[in-house]
């Protein structure tokens, strides 16, 4: 069942957000997305659009450039500002949006989802915040060597998660070696927590599947089509507690 949404800029707390809710209805839940680098741009206002329809959630998405997004600005601009981000400044932008959430929509456990940057931030954010109902993470940005502000080990983050998560993660990402991959892959499936793990692999998936300008790789568009929906179902089941430790 999908509904009918609608979508604007908004600011909390003096952060630009983009919010989507359904049309007539009280939200189900509420879902905080971590873009890519790409910022609020086409692609991930319609990962928004499409997650409010199938769940009835309110879904807000941070806005890691304070406006500028790929409908307006070159990827290279978008690479300069990715070198500014600091991880505190960050997760204390990301934790306002969370207590909007919870405050605007009485939901005490949103979910996280994010691409890329936004797949790192979303495996740090459920380490800081145990109440989230789920964690979803699409290839997220794990280098091998820390990059300037990046002062937070994602990978041991993601070992004290408490809630269920699900990573995709593809098998010729070209910034995430393999090696890191198994060390993300052994924290999440060593904790000691009742919390399923789901991680898919898409062997021949390249970085940043998600994004449709990548979709001229039929392997790419694939991975998409398959993992999209399962991502949805499993936000929308894990929205009613179900997966957590009690």
């Amino acid at each position: 069942m999908t509904s009918q949404v609608e979508s604007s800029f908004i600011t909390v707390e003096g952060f630009r957000a983009h919010l989507t809710l359904p049309v007539g209805a009280e939200p189900r839940g509420a879902t905080l997305l971590l873009p890519m680098i790409t910022g609020i741009g086409r692609r991930v206002r319609e990962f928004a659009q499409s997650a409010t329809a199938r769940s009835g959630a309110a879904t807000l998405v941070w806005d890691p450039w304070h406006g500028p997004s790929s409908d307006d600005t070159s990827f290279g601009e978008l690479q300069q500002l990715h070198t500014e981000l600091d991880d505190e400044t960050v997760l204390n932008e990301q934790r306002a949006l969370l207590g909007y959430l919870r405050r605007e929509y009485r939901t005490p456990s949103p979910s996280v989802a994010g691409w890329c940057l936004g797949g790192r931030y979303a495996l740090i954010l459920g380490a800081r915040d145990p109440d989230l109902s789920a964690v979803v993470a699409y290839h997220p940005t794990l280098s091998a060597q820390p990059e300037a502000g990046t002062s937070v080990d994602a990978v041991e983050s993601a070992a004290a998660l408490t809630m269920p998560v699900m990573v995709h993660y593809p098998g010729k990402d070209s910034l995430v070696p393999w090696e890191i991959f198994g060390r993300l892959q052994t924290a999440l499936q060593s904790r000691d927590t009742e919390a399923p793990t789901i991680i898919h692999l898409y062997p021949r998936a390249k970085h940043g599947f998600s994004d449709d300008r990548r979709h001229n790789e039929q392997v790419n568009a694939d991975a998409w089509a398959v993992s999209w929906p399962q991502t949805l179902e499993f936000l929308k089941v894990t929205a009613n507690g179900k997966g957590r430790d009690a």
